[in-house]
């Protein structure tokens, strides 16, 4: 019986030693994370004060990388390393990053309205006009959202930063605009396309010079058959084929389409200049019509007769 409280006293003595290391512990982590914290309130101290003004979330994201390497080479007091040196070292000591993918993004499920667009957070998006009344799902990211029609992708836009605005894709709207083409002009698509750079001034020139041959419904018909060719053309090969067809007057899509293939196969080769092209110092502009190009490559057998 004498030996009971000797008992109980070890007990507590252990539970006390227990409850020290615990708080220990905790201290030590406490002070990581203000200092972690404390170097989080240096960067917003120095490089969002004040606030920058950007166009785009990439232009920040591209800003904030910059800064982040310029701090990587301080040294925080009197510290001998700077900090990408603390980093090194412990580099070794982080544990790898898993296999499989971990989705960081938030799900919604909207549904596409009569004007072929969603409602995310506030800000308005478009999509395929296809998806008119169907329901979607949308994977929100910090600075993009992807949208999904099932397993598909159907959309994919950098998020907006201001509330209440929208985001609008040109090529989410040409196949309702090739059945009513008045309405491309004033479209608000075109004019968000525009100003991105992707309905450049060649496109403006070729539609302007198809309109003054075909007429304002024929020739803007042309010109949305030209960029729906984009879905399958690179883009920088179809404004050489616009430019090519345009000083040689071919204004039709086929025209630019076919201009467009040979740009893209001359890449890697580009053909040598002629003796005249050189001497007069300008490029040739020479265009084969998609009908030509067709008859010069059937293939003729006996009896047949080319259509």
């Amino acid at each position: 019986m004498s030996s009971l409280p000797w008992t109980f006293r070890i007990r507590e003595l252990a539970e006390v030693r227990d409850r020290e290391l615990l708080l220990s512990a905790w201290h030590r982590r406490r002070s990581r994370e203000g200092r972690g914290q404390g170097q989080i309130g240096y960067f917003r101290r120095n490089h969002f004060t004040p606030v920058p003004e950007v166009a785009s979330l990439s232009e920040l994201n591209e800003l904030v990388e910059q800064w982040d390497q310029h701090d990587g080479r301080r040294r925080i007091g009197s510290r001998p390393r700077t900090i990408d040196e603390y980093f090194e070292v412990e580099r070794p000591l982080l544990m790898p990053l898993p296999e499989e993918p971990f989705e960081t993004g938030r799900v919604f499920t909207p549904r596409v309205d009569r004007y072929s667009q969603i409602a995310v957070r506030i800000n308005r998006y478009s999509v395929p006009v296809r998806l008119i009344g169907k329901r979607v799902r949308v994977m929100l990211h910090a600075s993009h959202l992807v949208v999904y029609d099932k397993n598909v992708e159907v959309a994919r836009h950098e998020r907006l930063i201001a509330k209440g605005s929208c985001r609008l894709e040109l090529d989410h709207y040409l196949e309702a605009l090739i059945r009513k083409p008045g309405a491309f002009p004033g479209a608000t698509a075109l004019e968000q396309a525009r100003s991105a750079g992707k309905f450049t001034p060649i496109h403006d020139a070729w539609s302007a010079a198809a309109v003054r041959a075909h007429g304002d419904t024929e020739g803007t018909r042309a010109l949305i058959e030209v960029l729906l060719m984009a879905r399958h053309i690179p883009h920088e090969h179809l404004v050489a084929g616009l430019a090519t067809a345009l000083r040689a007057g071919a204004l039709t899509a086929d025209a630019a389409a076919l201009e467009a293939r040979k740009a893209a196969q001359t890449e890697d080769e580009p053909a040598p200049a002629t003796s005249s092209a050189l001497a007069t110092g300008q490029p040739s502009a020479t265009v084969t019509f998609l009908h030509e190009w067709k008859l010069n490559h059937l293939r003729r057998t006996p009896g047949h007769c080319p259509r």
